[in-house]
């Protein structure tokens, strides 16, 4: 993440974030470099070093601050519509957003850079929302999703974030949001409530 150093220009910084993402989508992430950051957000290339020290930095910070905006979702009295709602906004994200896309070129080079699979792991991207959405699901169900959360992120994002992946059709979000209520309701020896699977589109 940037150094500690003299504090930001919010404009110049925005600028990076969005010149980042721009570059990203036109020319994929091994035409992101440093000096064509600096060049499209029209500031010199050390103001971009005071604060990065590489572009899977910028591009995380971009991603991060995106994702709370575009993952932040309403409650919802119902918790297969919590679920619901949260999984169509994961795929919208994965598929059509360019922070989406940065999230995905960054797991990409993690896979053979070490600095960015370090930074990937310590950033928590896709899982605060998740939480969150659970959290909410625990409490309109009774369910102790909190004893084991850091499981059932994965249990609730980890289909998802697969298909897109490898290519695969998306899983369907009322279907999927079943599965996984009736799942942990019969971990947890809960009544079940949860309505039957339909296959209705994402």
């Amino acid at each position: 993440m940037p150094p500690l150093g003299r504090p930001r220009s919010e404009e110049a910084r925005t600028a990076v974030l969005r010149a980042v993402d721009d570059l990203l989508v036109e020319e994929g992430y091994a035409g992101v470099t440093m000096k064509g950051i600096a060049q499209r957000a029209g500031v010199g290339r050390q103001t971009v070093y005071r604060w990065w020290s590489t572009p899977a930095q910028i591009l995380l910070e971009a991603c991060v601050a995106d994702a709370q905006q575009e993952l932040r979702s309403p409650p919802e009295p119902d918790a297969h519509r919590q679920l619901v709602l949260h999984l169509r906004l994961l795929a919208a994200f994965l598929r059509h957003s360019h922070a989406g896309a940065a999230y995905l070129a960054l797991l990409g080079a993690a896979q053979h850079d070490d600095l960015v699979r370090d930074l990937v792991r310590t950033a928590d991207i896709l899982a605060p929302s998740a939480r969150e959405c659970l959290l909410r699901v625990a409490a309109r169900t009774g369910l102790a999703l909190a004893d084991h959360l850091d499981l059932h992120v994965a249990e609730l994002v980890g289909p998802t974030v697969y298909a897109v992946l490898s290519g695969a059709p998306v899983p369907d979000a009322e279907r999927l949001a079943g599965d996984l209520l009736r799942s942990w309701e019969s971990l947890h020896g809960v009544t079940s409530a949860t309505p039957p699977a339909v296959g209705r589109p994402s």
